[in-house]
């Protein structure tokens, strides 16, 4: 076994837990800590406070070893964090918190580590055959967040290699004469469109605006917490519409981003996918995967699952972690 500290840093929250990883590389998470971001200088601040919870309930010294999803960009000398002032140097990052190794990862490419370690429990299937992941093949993992994350397990002989995308920012492609309009709305605001203006937490809010303003409909403006939960309650005939025209892109960019990768397995993933299982069941979403022209046959049988874990983002990251 190996013992490591798993932490999973947002915009909003900081989480931190032991890890200990099983010959295969498979995580056990012990108790989790959260954190305010907001009320600490650094990360450093916030690592030593979880240090010192840590000592106080008798857990005794930290593992030398901490694997970490950011919610931005790796590859950077300096690492900014959205939503924060933190900014964290990569190459002294070790030295900063007190440990021998350090494995720094994206928070949706921890995501697809988790995917890939998670037991067949956790992946119930949504659409599609009932079949494992490829042996050789790619898996594309996808879920609307703040963005939408993107990314890709690409399995070599039953062994998965993540690779980290920007998959969200493509430009999204309108398919009716509808999303034609609401695209003409978005591109008002934002001149270039990705998926992820529409397919992502705060997408559901400019479906929501481009549909009253298109309908000239008159309509209660709300926060995307309040939204979604409107939507998803059903409270709000309005939200519920916008909720259903959201489902037909979430299929739509699901459906190419598998063709992308190889149509092999899709897993969508986060926790607003968790709060929507029992709705995109029930919407156009396996509709819009599906038509694909000449490949609908071949998208019909594509496994479709849902990623179920309370903290599949510390999960992640520690299954990310490997020795330099």
């Amino acid at each position: 076994m190996t013992d490591i500290i798993a932490a999973d840093i947002g915009g909003t929250n900081a989480r931190f837990a032991r890890a200990s990883l099983d010959e295969r590389g498979v995580p056990t998470l012990g108790a989790v800590r959260k954190y305010k971001v907001a009320d600490y200088p650094s990360l450093q601040a916030c690592w030593a406070a979880f240090s010192e919870d840590e000592q106080k309930d008798g857990n005794g010294p930290l593992p030398d070893a901490v694997s970490i999803a950011f919610a931005t960009a790796i590859g950077r000398e300096i690492i900014k964090l959205t939503n924060s002032n933190w900014m964290i140097r990569a190459d002294t990052l070790a030295e900063d918190l007190g440990v021998r190794a350090v494995r720094l990862v994206n928070d949706f490419e921890a995501v697809a580590h988790a995917v890939s370690r998670l037991p067949q429990e956790n992946l119930p299937l949504l659409f599609g055959e009932d079949r494992p992941f490829p042996r050789d093949g790619g898996v594309t993992v996808l879920g609307p967040g703040t963005g939408l994350g993107v990314a890709m397990i690409a399995y070599d002989n039953g062994h998965p290699h993540v690779i980290a995308t920007e998959g969200g920012h493509l430009d999204f492609a309108p398919l009716d004469p509808l999303e034609e309009k609401i695209l003409a709305y978005l591109r008002d605001k934002f001149l270039r469109v990705s998926t992820e203006r529409i397919v992502s937490g705060p997408g559901l809010n400019n479906i929501y605006k481009a549909m009253a303003t298109i309908g000239h409909d008159r309509v209660v403006l709300m926060e995307d917490p309040e939204l979604w939960q409107a939507a998803l309650e059903d409270s709000d005939d309005f939200a519920r519409r916008a909720l259903e025209r959201f489902c037909l892109s979430y299929g739509s960019v699901a459906g190419d981003l598998a063709l992308a990768h190889g149509p092999h397995s899709v897993v969508l993933a986060g926790g607003l996918t968790q709060r929507m299982r029992d709705f995109l069941s029930q919407s156009g979403f396996h509709s819009r995967f599906k038509a694909k022209g000449r490949f609908e046959s071949l998208m019909a049988t594509v496994p479709i699952r849902c990623a179920i874990h309370d903290e599949i983002g510390l999960f992640g990251a520690a299954a990310a972690f490997r020795e330099s």
